[in-house]
């Protein structure tokens, strides 16, 4: 398949969020990356749901809503209904992992986990057929604008072999530092969905840079 490309909303400008969502409507954007923050899991405060449903009504495509937030079990509707198509969970943040996946299920998102850099892939072994995404973090989870960690690469490809062996479906995403130097290597190593933020809202033309990146891509793919 071709990869899909998910700018993260936490890069944008958030004084100008309603023309910073509309300008993503014609681009090569196939989702919209909601980063949602709470202070406690990770040592920062995004944005919620109130910012969220405005976010929602200006947008042309579906929200990947990840979750970087404690018990994450009570909001899952909440988010839901202000707009998410994915919803993403820490398995650091969940007790009881496999309920949670069928909660999210239930409410008609995809389902997806998120591992954070020091969370081995075979910790999702048992779970992997019931998972819509699998989000790797390639920075550690928190803040914009980190540099990317190189195992990364080793840690996609050993998550796709997983995946395979489980006979899972899941998309491997990955969040954090991707840029135009890193993400086809991503790609090869069996990344479906590439989210990028500092790398799209901080250059000069956030639509023109999504574009490089789509034929960067489609073109290593078409080949």
């Amino acid at each position: 398949m071709t990869p899909l490309l998910a700018p993260s909303m936490l890069a944008s400008d958030f004084a100008n969020l309603q023309a910073e969502t509309e300008r993503l409507a014609g681009s090569a954007a196939d989702w919209l990356h909601c980063d949602i923050m709470d202070g406690r899991f990770v040592p920062n405060i995004s944005f919620g749901l109130p910012v969220l449903e405005a976010i929602r009504r200006h947008a042309q495509q579906p929200l990947d809503v990840h979750l970087m937030i404690e018990q994450p079990q009570l909001y899952l509707d909440a988010f839901r209904d202000a707009g998410a198509a994915n919803i993403t969970v820490h398995y650091e943040a969940c007790t009881h992992l496999h309920r949670v996946i069928q909660q999210i299920k239930k409410l008609g998102c995809r389902a997806g986990v998120a591992l954070n850099p020091h969370t081995p892939v075979w910790v999702l072994q048992d779970i992997a057929p019931d998972l819509d995404l699998v989000c790797i973090m390639s920075v550690n989870p928190g803040f914009g604008g980190q540099a990317f960690i190189p195992n990364t690469l080793k840690k996609v490809a050993e998550l796709k072999e997983l995946l395979v062996d489980a006979g899972s479906e899941a998309l491997i995403e990955v969040d954090g530092g991707v840029n135009l130097d890193n993400a086809l290597p991503l790609v090869e190593a069996g990344a479906d969905v590439l989210i990028a933020g500092s790398f799209v809202f901080n250059s000069p033309d956030p639509v023109a840079t999504l574009a490089d990146l789509r034929a960067q891509l489609s073109a290593a793919t078409a080949e």
